[in-house]
């Protein structure tokens, strides 16, 4: 069963800080950190704004796409021409004015979110972005949106409850377009999918996932070592299964 609104915002709020206060900089060397950071384009105008409200107005600033997922999924839209995006999990919308601002002319990003008042904000940051008119946000539990939703996408991006990817993977993967990808954001789990032994619901379905997408034969498959893991995963060339 998944959380309510409420629950989420609290687990979030206690998980982030419990996991990440150095736990990236543990799995990666902090001076390679730094050095990346620096040699990767910043955020600026009605991005950097609401980047910038994230970081000083939440209790867990790290839930936002960071820095360098957020270039990444940029370049994937640059690079593979998407037009449909959708991104489940938007927070205060930065990932999905990122990937908005990558758009041609009548692409779409459609992000969801389960917290209504997260959603709010994330409508505030999008309405003062010259590319929000290309972002279309909806509130409620990611897995009934999905289903209602037409596709294909050319880019699915996950970054919301850890223990229901599994069950994300299962509802988007008939929906990617043939040259799609679907990038998962979070699989390190701040070094906690790493460890046999961690329990908690978010991790062992961090885990599941992972093993998901090694064993799905129709896809070709990467775990990226940027910022807590990303794993790339796309349909693998005809004859190839």
């Amino acid at each position: 069963m998944r959380p309510s609104p409420h629950r989420l915002s609290a687990w979030r709020a206690h998980s982030w800080r419990r996991l990440y206060p150095c736990a990236v900089s543990d799995l990666i060397a902090s001076a390679a950190l730094r050095y990346a950071e620096q040699h990767t384009s910043p955020f600026g105008g009605s991005l950097g704004v609401a980047a910038a409200w994230t970081q000083d107005n939440t209790s867990a600033p790290q839930m936002m796409s960071a820095l360098a997922e957020a270039r990444l999924l940029e370049a994937l839209i640059v690079v593979g021409g998407a037009r449909h995006v959708l991104e489940i999990g938007t927070f205060t919308g930065v990932g999905a004015l990122s990937m908005a601002a990558a758009l041609p002319s009548g692409g779409t990003v459609t992000t969801l979110e389960v917290d209504p008042e997260i959603a709010a904000v994330a409508r505030r940051h999008i309405d003062a972005s010259p590319h929000g008119h290309r972002v279309e946000l909806i509130v409620g539990d990611a897995l009934d949106t999905i289903a209602g939703l037409e596709g294909p996408f050319d880019l699915v991006y996950m970054d919301a409850w850890k223990a229901d990817y599994p069950a994300y993977y299962d509802a988007v993967a008939p929906k990617l377009a043939e040259r799609g990808v679907i990038v998962a954001d979070n699989l390190f789990r701040g070094g906690d999918a790493l460890d046999s032994t961690a329990e908690d619901e978010g991790t062992v379905g961090i885990r599941k996932f992972a093993t998901q997408v090694q064993l799905d034969v129709t896809v070709h498959n990467v775990l990226l070592t940027i910022g807590d893991g990303v794993m790339l995963a796309w349909r693998c060339p005809p004859g190839e299964h």
